[in-house]
């Protein structure tokens, strides 16, 4: 992953420590969704998936706003030609819900319809009290799109989401932290670096093989009961005990120095 910026690109990557940062980079068009754009994000997802170097990552987007969505010229042509008109996916739509590492939001202004979505698949956010978060696809003639329906529930409730997607009202940062749409309210100037700060604090003290289980069994429990979640749990405790990343936690808590844990391994694919 470049250390330098190449302003050419529909997504930007440089590393900071530790951390990838991505920045959707089509801020003339408040980096609308492109067939383009897509593959390099995902490309440079399974990039920082692959790199054990890498232990979080963090997007956002260029100028005024994080994602307005799917390019509407795009829309046009699919609502022209109908559903033939539509690529074949290179990749899992929800490509960043699998990620193994941390995906941090920096939602820096509008996030409309699959930018919110976007930001949805990432496990923590943060936001700009002034950005502009919406559904948008009832406005559009669209349905729920991309997993939102099965996604928003489980972050706002049934109530909440069923406002949000029927409505497709404009919500702006103050109102999503209070319903809990997004985790953190930053002001703009500092919003970038405060996401970069909290991955980089997960990249220090935290196992990567850890919050690689722990994601994987809050995404499970989402669809289980709490006796299967319960006894998964122990399951993975007994055999955590036993890792390698178990005793350098405990040793190094005990000698007062920072923990040093193996990154990932990469997937192989």
């Amino acid at each position: 992953m470049p250390g330098a910026l190449d302003h050419q690109e529909t997504v930007l990557a440089e590393r900071r420590g530790a951390v990838a940062v991505l920045t959707l980079n089509r801020p003339a068009r408040l980096n609308a969704w492109t067939d383009e754009l897509e593959r390099r994000y995902f490309g440079l997802l399974d990039e920082a998936e692959d790199d054990p170097d890498v232990r979080a990552v963090v997007v956002t987007g260029a100028g005024r706003g994080f994602c307005a969505g799917a390019d509407l010229a795009d829309l046009t042509t699919v609502s022209r030609d109908g559903a033939s008109a539509l690529p074949e996916p290179a990749a899992p739509r929800h490509r960043p819900l699998l990620l193994r590492k941390p995906l941090i939001a920096a939602i820096n202004g509008a996030a409309a319809g699959l930018g919110l979505v976007e930001a949805l698949y990432c496990d923590v956010r943060f936001a700009a009290p002034d950005a502009k978060l919406t559904t948008a696809f009832a406005r559009r003639g669209l349905i729920a799109e991309y997993g939102i329906a099965w996604l928003l529930p489980r972050i706002v409730g049934p109530g909440r989401a069923l406002d949000l997607l029927l409505s497709a009202r404009i919500v702006d940062g103050r109102e999503a932290a209070a319903i809990g749409l997004v985790d953190r309210l930053v002001e703009p100037a500092h919003l970038l670096d405060a996401a970069v700060d909290y991955a980089q604090q997960l990249a220090d003290h935290c196992s990567p093989t850890s919050m690689h289980l722990i994601k994987t069994q809050v995404h499970r429990a989402l669809d289980s009961d709490f006796e299967s979640a319960a006894t998964e749990a122990h399951r993975l405790m007994l055999d955590s005990f036993a890792a390698p990343d178990c005793e350098e936690g405990v040793a190094s808590h005990l000698e007062g120095r920072p923990p040093v844990f193996p990154g990932l391994a990469p997937l192989g694919r």
